[in-house]
């Protein structure tokens, strides 16, 4: 089946549909939760700056909680300053003492050098004024060249200190070439003054992203995508939270924070100078993670096929468990699960002068737990009491109601809900029990579903999360339908939970993201709903898994989709019709990461998963 979808892509997809709540509810006030971890996400809705808190409250509470290293170090055998003995990943630099069998060390502090690229053109500062989306400053990034390099100050114009003082900002104009393409914006402040701020909008000043203090400097970056035919406007402000009132009025920024002048850098893909790889053998379920700081900006990491299978300029690990002892805090961070043994290879990509990189490689999660132990996903469909502060700041205790008293918006009955939650849990079971074990490479795979009807309630026992199935918008506070705690390669947060918000799926037929829009003659309604009903539920469990979205712009439809296209998760078939004999099987696969959140490369789903639940031999 083919995905399509259309519209800004930045740091998630973008489905366009407004959430409301049901009718009628009491008016709660909305959280802001990470839109990353949202199905749909709604990027020009998101209270930026209430995530920006979570964020920094999240990472504080990941780095309490990761263990101190002694690392093994490693330096790059290249001389700095040149170029060419490592430049391929067959010329890869090979760490012998690097992983997780007895006798190595499962951490490296790796440094090196790249030498500067100098086929990025660099352009003099622009003129002022350029303090509005419609003054822009045009790079020519996206339209006719990949880079550029430029500088600029805050506090040179019109409405900086020497001005009217209501704060100076410069905004640059960045396009997409005949594809997709992602690019990551960076500052560097020369003379420590300023501490900058960078943001992202579109023509129509709706914020897409933002970036303070990347990598625990006063410098910002930023990673997003442009989509073909759109073009995007790059702020550069003075921090903390320098977000004018109006992007499209010049002089109505907060006053005056910082002054000073800074380089911007606006690269895409990979450097055309100087490329350092390293490689290193891996055993089948090792959960890698490398963290890249100082002058490098992308990390890739390649199988033993050589094909790229996570490529970053960024670092998104504000998403993690807080449990996760995986790297982060630097420029760009990679995550990823080895399916089989073999020889792995590290890239830098990107950036000029010294880096270091903290690289680490783990055992899942489950792994460690009890021997015997077996991790358990709990689906609840009685409604549930959750303190829904842990998807984002604000939230508290809130009430949701069954699973029950939605069936009469799909026109079902209570007759209807025995067999609605066999379907549920028979697609939840195909997806997560059987397939994994089937397909994926985990030879010691274990993992038990039990739900809320026919089992006791086993939440708050360790090794055991849940994904509840019921409540609304209104009671929730989260304006989405699906979201995870976090996305969490090796499933070290073993007491996660997820939530499957109903009434959005179950408003009358007419919005694409309603049931009701896809049943018609021939439909058997208890079986489409409990299959979209499963495959959402899967989706989230697959987030808590470790997986992040797949692409949502190609022909291969999979349970980490999105949400661009509502039919590919409903599993509609090509007659548009659900619960009828077309409909097709949804499931974890490989697929191209979403560019859309500014990754690259092949994710495969099945396998992380498969090595998130590993039968325990602690």
């Amino acid at each position: 089946m083919a995905k399509r979808v259309s519209g800004i892509v930045a740091a998630c997809l973008i489905a366009s549909l407004s959430l409301s709540g049901q009718a009628g509810a009491a008016v709660v006030t909305p959280i802001q939760p990470d839109p990353l971890l949202m199905f749909p996400q709604r990027l020009e809705k998101t209270d930026w700056a209430a995530v920006s808190r979570d964020r920094a409250a999240k990472t504080q509470a990941r780095s309490q909680a990761q263990a101190a290293q002694n690392p093994l170090p490693y330096r790059e055998k290249e001389p700095s300053g040149t170029s060419g003995a490592n430049d391929s990943p067959a010329k890869a630099e090979h760490i012998a003492g690097f992983g997780t069998p007895r006798g190595k060390n499962s951490k490296v502090r790796l440094t090196g050098d790249l030498k500067p690229d100098g086929t990025i053109p660099t352009l003099p500062p622009f003129a002022e004024t350029n303090d509005a989306v419609g003054l822009a400053s045009d790079t020519g990034v996206g339209a006719t060249r990949k880079a550029v390099r430029t500088s600029g100050t805050i506090g040179d114009g019109p409405h900086g200190s020497a001005g009217d003082g209501t704060g100076d900002a410069d905004f640059y104009r960045v396009s997409a070439a005949a594809t997709a393409t992602t690019f990551t914006a960076r500052t560097l402040t020369p003379t420590g003054d300023l501490d900058t701020f960078l943001a992202l909008y579109d023509a129509d000043g709706n914020l897409y992203q933002f970036n303070d203090n990347a990598g625990g400097t006063t410098d910002s970056s930023l990673t997003f995508t442009v989509a073909p035919g759109r073009d995007f406007y790059l702020l550069v402000a003075s921090g903390p939270s320098g977000l004018p009132a109006d992007p499209k009025t010049p002089g109505t920024g907060k006053g005056v924070l910082t002054e000073g002048a800074y380089d911007l850098g606006i690269t895409s893909g990979k450097s055309g100078g100087d490329l350092d790889y390293y490689s290193f053998d891996l055993r089948a379920g090792d959960v890698l993670g490398a963290s890249l700081a100082g002058g490098g900006t992308r990390l890739a990491v390649y199988d033993p096929a050589g094909r790229e299978v996570f490529g970053s300029s960024q670092d998104l690990t504000v998403i993690f468990s807080t449990a996760s002892p995986m790297p982060g805090g630097g420029n760009a961070v990679v995550d990823f699960v080895a399916p089989k043994d073999g020889r792995y290879r590290l890239g830098v990509e990107a950036g000029e002068n010294a880096y270091d990189i903290k690289l680490e490689a783990f055992r899942p999660g489950t792994e460690t737990a009890p021997r015997g132990g077996v991790h358990t996903i709990f689906l609840d469909f009685d409604g549930a009491r959750v303190n829904t502060s842990i998807y984002g700041t604000g939230g508290g205790i809130r009430d949701l109601s069954p699973l029950s008293s939605f069936l009469p918006r799909w026109g079902l009955t209570a007759r209807d809900e025995r067999a609605l939650i066999d379907g549920v849990i028979a697609t939840v079971r195909e997806n997560l029990e059987r397939d994994l074990a089937a397909k994926g490479t985990n030879p010691r795979f274990a993992l038990r579903v039990l739900n809320s009807r026919d089992h006791a309630d086993p939440w708050g026992q360790p090794n055991v999360s849940r994904v509840v199935v019921g409540g609304t918008i209104a009671e929730s506070g989260i304006p989405t339908i699906g979201i995870a705690q976090s996305i969490d390669a090796g499933n070290f947060g073993k007491e996660e939970t997820a939530l499957v918000l109903l009434d959005e799926i179950s408003s009358p037929a007419g919005p694409a993201w309603s049931l009701n829009t896809y049943v018609g003659p021939g439909s058997d309604k208890v079986a489409f709903v409990g299959r979209a009903v499963g495959n959402i539920t899967s989706h989230e469990a697959g987030h808590m898994s470790g997986s992040w979205h797949t692409s949502g712009v190609n022909d291969v439809p999979g349970i980490m989709d999105p949400g661009g296209n509502p039919a590919v998760m409903f599993a509609v078939g090509p007659d548009g019709r659900g619960g009828t004999a077309d409909d097709p099987d949804l499931d974890l696969v490989e697929e191209e990461i979403s560019p859309a959140e500014g990754f690259t490369g092949i994710e495969d789903t099945l396998n992380r998963s498969a090595w998130a639940f590993v039968r325990g031999t602690g």
